[in-house]
């Protein structure tokens, strides 16, 4: 099979020819020193134009989109990306302006990241605002960055050490640990809520602040949040909210009404720009009146009718991303926040919510529920009972492909043995959700009737089985 994908070269055959030259040719050898030019032709594939495209169309069929089908990953937000938003952020006013533009010869894209900012510190409840950071781990980072900056402004340079729950997602201990900072780890309690004994335990002068998920990644609103609140600011501390699960609170609760400091926000999750692949993503971060004079520059400032970018920010961590951060994904996002306005954002989260309560009240018969409470727009569930079979996660995992789906998360929360973390988001229908709870019922059927089918799976995929470990540490993605 792979022979029939990949080679296609045979000599003489021509998918494109270069016209010819309407201006002298350039003299290489005057332009370059001889060692950096070529003794030989490159060999590059000789292809016909219906076979490349054939190539190339093959390939898109055997990777999975959202277009083509579910993602629920969860945590991750793969929702379906509007076309109207691609329509705007291929506008030629955007995309053929240059980032070294001065002020007066970008007003609307100046206007539009200023009104972009705007909404997004009213829907956080926040008052300040940056749009540099180019996902929601750099905004992580430049959120724990203005910690530590707030705290050595006021000469407290005891505060060490951040807190961070066992539930949290990976990238905020990494945040905290290459700002510099010592992580703390704090406990969950069985009904995957926070242990509020050992937050207090672990709460002292030289805590920095808290980086809280809320809601969770179990899916689970954390109902303590006001008494961490003012835990956290009661020894001097600041409280920093993963923005990854926003799409759950839009226009019902905001962070900075319930005490957060800081919050990024992925804006290629939660408003519907793309993301996976490497990126590109964005992660502003809406911060608290106490730490508005460290945000990044160059801030976005408006006076009169005109716009401006400001450098002069004597108290800023500087520069988090070249120019103005992943501008069309700001483009993007903004174009799904007015065209669903502030009614829409709300229904977004409504629905979002009930697609997860759906699934899991189709699922709950099959599969093993930690958490038995309502969820909020991702439901956590583990295949503890499948396991009894021999059949774990990752096996479920690998057959849902045969059966045309993409894999939930799996092993994360890593709180939840044999974990899978679905998020339905609102963009699907009741008939794709019955479809995948149909998928993994029938799994879950398997693996008591025969297991080996399951665990030998995916059965239709062009290739089996990886050896995942082999394929993370030496990772080689080139033909020859």
């Amino acid at each position: 099979m792979e022979k029939l994908i990949f080679e296609k070269s045979k000599p003489g055959r021509k998918g494109f020819t270069l016209p010819n030259l309407d201006i002298p040719a350039a003299d290489l050898n005057a332009l370059l020193p001889e060692k950096f030019l070529r003794k030989n032709a490159n060999s590059l594939p000789e292809v016909s134009e219906n076979e490349i495209s054939r190539h190339y169309i093959r390939l898109s069929q055997l990777n999975y989109n959202i277009e083509q089908g579910f993602y629920p990953l969860g945590s991750c937000t793969m929702k379906y990306n509007p076309k109207v938003n691609e329509k705007t952020a291929g506008m030629g006013g955007f995309t053929e302006l240059h980032p070294c533009s001065e002020d007066v010869h970008a007003q609307g894209a100046l206007q539009l990241m200023f009104e972009l900012g705007e909404g997004l510190k009213e829907i956080t409840g926040l008052q300040g605002v940056s749009l540099q950071p180019s996902a929601g781990s750099q905004g992580e980072l430049a959120g724990i960055l203005m910690f530590r900056a707030y705290h050595l402004d006021r000469n407290d340079a005891k505060r060490t050490n951040i807190l961070i729950p066992d539930s949290a997602h990976g990238t905020n201990p990494a945040s905290a640990a290459i700002a510099g900072f010592n992580v703390i780890s704090i406990k969950s309690k069985e009904d995957g809520s926070i242990d509020i004994e050992d937050l207090r335990s672990k709460a002292d002068d030289t805590c920095a602040g808290m980086m809280i998920t809320n809601p969770s990644t179990i899916g689970i609103f954390e109902k303590q949040i006001v008494e961490i609140e003012k835990i956290i600011h009661g020894v001097g501390g600041l409280l920093y909210m993963d923005g990854a699960n926003l799409n759950s609170l839009l226009g019902i609760v905001r962070p900075g009404d319930m005490g957060f400091d800081c919050v990024h926000i992925n804006l290629h999750k939660t408003f519907s720009t793309p993301h996976g692949g490497g990126g590109p993503g964005a992660g502003p971060v809406c911060v608290s009146d106490k730490l508005v004079p460290f945000l990044p520059i160059p801030q976005i400032k408006k006076e009169g009718e005109a716009y401006q970018l400001v450098m002069d920010c004597p108290k800023t961590i500087g520069k988090m991303h070249t120019f103005f951060g992943n501008f069309g994904v700001l483009v993007r996002a903004y174009t799904y926040m007015r065209m669903l306005g502030a009614k829409g954002l709300r229904e977004v989260s409504e629905n979002a919510i009930i697609n997860a309560n759906y699934l899991m009240a189709l699922l709950k018969d099959e599969y093993e529920f930690p958490y038995k409470e309502f969820c909020m727009h991702e439901c956590v569930l583990s295949a503890d009972r499948q396991k009894e079979n021999g059949v774990s996660a990752k096996d479920i995992a690998k057959r849902l492909l045969d059966y045309g789906f993409h894999a939930p998360t799996i092993y994360f929360p890593l709180i939840v043995h044999e974990s899978m973390l679905v998020e339905p988001t609102e963009t699907e229908t009741i008939e794709s959700l019955n479809s995948f709870a149909d998928a993994m019922i029938k799994i879950s059927q398997e693996a008591k009737t025969n297991p080996d089918l399951v665990t030998s799976a995916p059965q239709n995929a062009p290739l089996k089985r990886l050896d995942d470990a082999l394929a993370a540490r030496k990772l080689n993605i080139k033909w020859s």
